[in-house]
């Protein structure tokens, strides 16, 4: 049983959201459902940061799933919380506008409800603080651009950057390892769960939001074409 994880589930489809409030509970999560986004976003985000996972249709009134996600991202106090759309929208550019979101994962409907709470336990995982005996470093740093691993923040000469967690996890990857050339297979493995189908695709599309986020340092993440990426020094 999974205890003390609070799940948001936002769909206008009010059958729905009492299957997977049932299903979720049993489970032993502690469920809460809204029928729109707006709905959802009247509890404020003081509120909503408590969520540890947030489950969003896409098709909904005047605010979609795509843009509540991104409303949450833009928040500091809800910028880290997971996101799992789903949604009836199974094209790859949907996907791949979820991705670039900062979406966790993308389920499609009709779905099982196996495969529902698998994928949830999944991201929840992952997201989960790590908790491993061997001492990982405080910090990472190159030149003014650090890493600070108990925040789990990134900033450049001493201004914190908006990165999301896939994009910090990216970040630590190369900066951990620079002169290494990691494959997208490899960044998939150790950024993505393998337990939950990503496109080739999605790593791209961080990447490219990481290096303009990062400013000058963007041109130190290289492309090495028909490998992967490499975090160099300049």
């Amino acid at each position: 049983m999974e205890e003390n994880k609070k799940i948001l589930v936002v769909d206008d489809e009010e059958d729905i959201c009492e299957i997977l409030k049932f299903n979720l509970e049993n489970e032993g999560y502690e469920v809460d459902t809204a029928n729109s986004a707006e709905e959802a976003l009247h509890k404020g985000y003081d509120q909503l940061k408590a969520y540890q996972l947030m489950l969003l249709d896409i098709m909904m009134g005047e605010i979609s799933g795509f843009k509540m996600a991104k409303m949450l991202k833009g928040q500091k106090e809800t910028a880290d919380i997971p996101i799992i759309f789903i949604t009836a929208k199974d094209t790859e550019n949907d996907t791949i506008t979820g991705f670039t979101l900062g979406a966790d994962d993308y389920i499609s409907k009709p779905f099982s409800i196996k495969e529902v709470l698998m994928r949830v336990k999944a991201v929840l995982r992952r997201s989960a603080p790590a908790d491993k005996p061997d001492a990982a470093p405080a910090s990472i740093e190159y030149k003014t651009l650090r890493i600070d691993m108990e925040r789990k923040a990134a900033c450049i000469d001493g201004q914190d950057i908006s990165l999301t967690k896939k994009e910090f996890e990216i970040l630590r990857l190369l900066l951990g390892k620079r002169g290494h050339v990691f494959s997208r297979d490899e960044i998939l493995q150790q950024v993505w769960s393998d337990e939950v189908l990503v496109l080739d695709r999605t790593v791209d599309v961080n990447i490219t939001r990481l290096r303009k986020k990062i400013g000058i340092y963007g041109p130190c993440i290289t492309t090495r074409l028909g490998y992967g990426y490499c975090f160099e020094e300049v």
